[in-house]
């Protein structure tokens, strides 16, 4: 394996943090081209002095100047850039091999399709990109022969459980496999769900839910804004809609079980009656270092799952009522258009106001539901009505926000 260059856009979050985990392990196959950290300027200074990347980016000039001092003074050589041109420049770099998509929400939606259209290999962790653009991306993709590896936990599970043949076209063309699709016999994919910090809570107390105690995940170590989607089932809704434009599967094709055990991270159904499913530890190494390494593999640093240890494993349906977020994810597919783009940004900002103590947890999915239920929806024509559509969702919400 040759030396790979990785851009980490997003390296001071969780996944970003576990994908340099990963690099530590193997120093040898990866080098550190650049780093992003949007204002967590110590963070990022200790990473630079750590990895010594050719550029770290930053999201304004006062964090840039503030980065570039501390650099200076441990006689770090890495160049600090600002501004979303920066990310693009770092994602699209003709040095740059992979690039890890691990921006959280719409602020990843630029570098990700920059990427994907300068023909790169990008580990997507940002479910927002293909939830907001999918047709673009998935265009760009084919366009420019670009590969395009999950990183979400249950996507990376169906990825592994799908025929290579079966994924090539969609998400590395560049391979020219040859792809007869009713020669699978894929019939649908299940995708598992936690049910995230309240599955077990009644349902009379959701109103009174803090941000601190949605913020607790019971299985998985992530941010704060993903942990409150899994709360809500919001990041399935989501996940479906990932799920449909990286299979090329309907809506009617994808089906989620919550899984509390989170050791089987999704399966695909086979018309035979087979089941193939992805078994592991709950914890992003593992489908990180399945898409930096592939098509090989490599070590996680994880330990291989102990199945007697384990115990018994438990599926059951999702409850509506405990979980109403999560039909929105399909309600956003059937219309279409800019539906989806509607529903992350009213997601985006009902979360964000949730975690500042101006809206309860059971109105982030009824200002979602508002949303997109309101706004017209356009045909998803180009990437100025993606962002377009994202602002305008942004300040319907802020005013919808000073009614409740």
């Amino acid at each position: 394996m040759r030396i790979k260059n990785l851009s980490i856009l997003g390296a001071t979050g969780s996944i970003g943090a576990s994908t340099l985990q990963l690099v530590r392990l193997q120093p040898e196959h990866y080098h550190v081209f650049a780093l992003s950290g949007h204002q967590q300027v110590e963070a990022l200074a200790k990473l630079c002095l750590e990895f010594s990347p050719n550029y770290a980016v930053v999201s304004d000039p006062v964090s840039a100047k503030r980065l570039s001092t501390l650099l200076q003074e441990r006689h770090c050589a890495t160049e600090v850039l600002a501004g979303s041109q920066a990310l693009i420049d770092i994602a699209t770099d003709p040095l740059v091999d992979c690039v890890m998509a691990a921006i959280v929400g719409a602020a990843g939606l630029a570098p990700t399709y920059a990427a994907l259209k300068a023909g790169k290999c990008v580990l997507l962790a940002n479910k927002e990109a293909l939830v907001m653009a999918g047709d673009l991306m998935m265009q760009a993709v084919k366009d420019a022969k670009a590969t395009l590896l999950p990183v979400d936990s249950e996507h990376n599970a169906i990825f592994q459980c799908l025929p290579v043949n079966f994924l090539a076209p969609r998400l590395f063309p560049a391979l020219n496999l040859a792809h007869h699709a009713a020669d699978f016999g894929v019939t649908k994919i299940i995708l598992t769900a936690s049910g995230g910090a309240f599955r077990d809570l009644a349902l009379d107390q959701f109103a009174t839910i803090s941000p601190e105690a949605a913020c607790q995940h019971p299985n998985w170590q992530m941010g704060k804004k993903i942990t409150v989607d899994s709360a809500t089932m919001m990041n399935k809704a989501l996940e479906v809609i990932e799920a449909h434009y990286l299979f090329g599967l309907a809506a009617a094709e994808i089906e989620v079980l919550i899984h509390p055990q989170s050791i089987v991270h999704s399966l695909v159904v086979y018309t035979d009656g087979s089941l193939l499913a992805q078994l592991g530890e709950p914890d992003m190494r593992i489908p990180i270092a399945n898409a930096m390494a592939w098509p090989k593999r490599m070590a996680s640093g994880v330990n291989t799952l102990d199945l007697v240890q384990a115990g018994a494993l438990s599926f059951k349906t999702i409850d509506p009522e405990r979980y109403p977020a999560f039909s929105l994810g399909y309600d956003a597919l059937r219309l279409g258009g800019t539906a989806p783009c509607i529903l992350n940004a009213a997601n985006e900002s009902a979360v964000a106001a949730f975690l500042s103590n101006r809206i309860s947890f059971n109105a982030i999915a009824k200002v979602a539901r508002e949303a997109l239920n309101t706004l017209p929806i356009q045909a998803a024509r180009d990437f100025d009505t993606i962002i377009g559509t994202d602002n305008q969702t942004r300040a319907y919400v802020e005013q919808y926000l000073n009614t409740l």
